[in-house]
């Protein structure tokens, strides 16, 4: 199945302690069906020290489910998202809301 969010887009939090809060796709886990999204769901990991780290207390954010992320459309709405087929035959993502072309 295609993929209705993909590293870099722009996605909002449905549900959760940072419902609300909007941010982009760092990284998608498609087998855990889950994403990384950057400033959302942060936890602090105690980090050892290292040549090119100082260690010690750093946020790092953590995966969150897809099931509680949803797309930006151009108006800076939540939408779903659909596929469909251009002229040309390539199969390409769209907002339901506004049936722009992500």
């Amino acid at each position: 199945m295609a993929a209705k969010i993909r590293k870099g887009d722009r996605v909002v939090v449905l549900a959760g302690k940072d419902k609300g809060k909007t941010g982009e796709v760092a990284s998608v886990l498609p087998k855990e069906n889950r994403a990384v999204v950057e400033g959302v769901n942060v936890a602090i990991r105690h980090v050892k020290p290292s040549q090119t780290n100082q260690g010690g207390r750093q946020p790092k954010a953590m995966p969150i489910d897809l099931s509680n992320l949803a797309l930006v459309d151009a108006n800076g709405k939540a939408t779903r998202v659909g596929f469909r087929f251009q002229e040309d035959g390539t199969k390409v993502r769209f907002a339901k809301t506004t049936g722009d072309v992500i």
